[in-house]
C-alpha cells in the first residue's frame, strides 16, 4: 500500500496547482474591470503566467499521479519507487522556481514556458525519470498491452523530444530566422499539448474499461484507430494553426481534418461505453461516470468551435481574440479537466469507498459545469466584438474596451463560478488524499 504514496504526492501537488490556476484566472479577470488593481505589485503580466503555468501543471501532475497509481492497481511491479520519489521532488521544486522567477520577473521562456530557461532541465530531467521507470516497469508485461499502456509510453516519449523542441529558440539557427522560429514555436507547442492528450485521453479509456468492467474494451479496433489517429494529431495536427505562414493549403487542411476527426472519434467512443454500461456499474462509480459525461459534453461542445474558428475565412478574424481564449478554456477545463477529476474521483473510491456522489460533489459539479458554460459565452462576445473593432476601427482602443465593460463583469462572475466549483470538488479530494498519504506513513 506504501507504494501509492508518491501518486498521492503528484495527485495533491496537481489539485494544489488547480486551486492556483483558477484563482489566478479570478484575479486575471478583475484586472479587465479594475485596470490599476494591484498593478504595482501583481499585474496581469505577472498573474497571467501564474494561471497558465499552473493550468499546466495541473494537468502534468494529474496525470503522471494516476498512470503511476493505476499501474500498481494493475499489480505491475515499479522498476523503482525511489525513482517516482525523486521525480516529485524535482518536479516540487522546479515548480517553486517557476513561480519565483515569475514573481520576480526573471523570465525568457515562451508559451506555456515564460519562465527562465534554465528550470527546464530540471522537468526535463523529471521526464527523462519517469519514462525509464515506466518502460522498465512494462518490460516484463510487454504482450497483448489494452491501448492506454501504449498512450501512456507515448505520451511521456514525446513529452521529451517537445519539451527539448520548445527551446530551439535558443539556437540562433532558429532564433536569427522568423518563419522558422515561428513555425517551430507552434510544432512544439502544439505537438507538447497533443503529448498530454495521449496520456490524459488514455486515462479516459482505462477509467471506461475499469467502469465497465470489460478488459476488452481497451483491446478493441476502435480505441486502437483513436490511438493512431491522436498519434498523427500529435505530429501534424499543430500545423493548422499557421495559416498566415506561407506554404501550400493542402497542409493545414490535412492537419485541420486530423485534429477534428480524433475529437469525433473520442465522442464515440465515450458514446459507446455510456450506452453500454449497466446501472449496477454506473452507481458503483457514479462520480468518475458523471465527470466522464460531462467530458464529453465538453468535447462536443469545443468540436463545433473548433470547426468554425479553424475555417481560414473566420480564423483570420478570431485568431487572438477571446474567440480562441474560449476555446483553449473550454478544452482545458472541460475536456482535460473534466477527465482527470474523473480520474481523481475514480481513484479516491478506490481507497475511501464511502467518498460518492454526494450533495456537496454535486452541487460543485453543477455550479463548475452551468459556470462554465456562460463563462466561455461571455468569451465568445468579447471575442466578436473585439474582432468587430479591429477590421472596423470605428472607435478608440479604449472606448471599445469601456464598452465591452459589462461583458468584462459577466466574465469574472461566472469566472468566480468556475473557481467555486472547483475548490468544492478539490478540498473535499485533497482531504482524503492526505488523509491515505498520512495513514501510509
Amino acid at each position: 500500500m506504501k507504494n501509492r504514496t508518491p501518486a498521492f504526492w503528484f495527485l495533491i501537488l496537481a489539485l494544489l496547482s488547480l486551486f492556483i490556476s483558477a484563482l489566478g484566472g479570478v484575479l486575471a479577470s478583475l484586472q479587465y474591470i479594475y485596470p490599476h488593481l494591484w498593478k504595482s505589485t501583481l499585474h496581469f503580466a505577472k498573474i497571467r503566467p501564474i494561471h497558465v503555468v499552473s493550468s499546466v501543471s495541473w494537468v502534468v501532475l494529474a496525470a503522471i499521479g494516476s498512470i503511476v497509481f493505476f499501474l500498481i492497481e494493475e499489480k505491475i511491479k515499479l522498476f523503482s519507487i525511489r525513482l517516482v520519489k525523486a521525480h516529485f521532488y524535482i518536479f516540487l521544486f522546479s515548480g517553486l522556481a517557476i513561480y519565483f522567477s515569475i514573481v520576480t520577473g526573471q523570465i525568457g521562456g515562451r508559451e506555456f514556458f515564460v519562465f527562465a530557461p534554465i528550470i527546464m532541465v530540471g522537468i526535463l530531467l523529471g521526464w527523462v525519470l519517469f519514462a525509464f521507470n515506466y518502460f522498465k516497469s512494462m518490460t516484463k508485461n510487454t504482450r497483448n498491452w489494452p491501448v492506454y499502456y501504449w498512450m501512456w509510453g507515448t505520451g511521456i516519449i514525446f513529452m521529451i523530444f517537445h519539451l527539448m523542441e520548445a527551446h530551439f529558440w535558443m539556437l540562433p539557427y532558429f532564433r536569427e530566422n522568423f518563419i522558422k522560429d515561428f513555425v517551430i514555436q507552434w510544432k512544439s507547442v502544439g505537438s507538447f499539448v497533443g503529448s498530454w492528450n495521449q496520456m490524459v485521453y488514455g486515462i479516459s479509456i482505462y477509467l471506461m474499461a475499469k467502469i465497465k468492467g470489460d478488459p476488452s474494451f481497451a483491446k478493441g479496433k476502435l480505441v486502437f484507430f483513436f490511438y493512431f489517429l491522436g498519434l498523427t494529431n500529435l505530429m501534424f495536427g499543430w500545423a493548422h494553426h499557421t495559416y498566415i505562414i506561407p506554404t501550400q493549403p493542402w497542409v493545414r487542411i490535412v492537419a485541420y481534418i486530423i485534429s477534428m476527426t480524433e475529437w469525433i472519434i473520442l465522442i464515440k467512443i465515450i458514446y459507446d461505453f455510456i450506452k453500454g454500461i449497466s446501472k449496477e456499474k454506473k452507481k458503483e462509480h457514479l462520480l468518475a461516470y458523471k465527470f466522464l459525461i460531462a467530458a464529453d459534453v465538453w468535447v462536443f461542445l469545443n468540436l463545433i468551435i473548433a470547426l468554425l474558428i479553424s475555417i481560414p475565412a473566420i480564423n483570420y478574424h478570431t485568431h487572438g481574440t477571446h474567440i480562441t481564449v474560449s476555446h483553449t478554456m473550454g478544452t482545458m477545463i472541460g475536456i482535460n479537466t473534466m477527465i482527470l477529476l474523473a480520474s481523481i474521483g475514480y481513484i479516491i473510491s478506490k481507497i475511501q469507498p464511502i467518498f460518492k456522489y454526494n450533495t456537496l460533489i454535486k452541487v460543485a459539479y453543477q455550479i463548475l459545469n452551468y459556470s462554465l458554460l456562460f463563462f466561455l459565452t461571455t468569451l465568445v462576445i468579447a471575442g466578436f466584438r473585439r474582432s468587430k473593432w479591429m477590421y472596423t476601427k470605428a472607435a478608440s482602443f479604449s472606448e471599445m474596451q469601456a464598452g465591452l465593460s459589462g461583458v468584462y463583469q459577466a466574465m469574472t462572475f461566472t469566472g468566480f463560478g468556475v473557481f467555486v466549483g472547483l475548490v468544492l470538488i478539490l478540498i473535499p479530494a485533497i482531504g482524503v488524499l492526505y488523509t491515505q498519504n498520512k495513514d501510509y506513513h
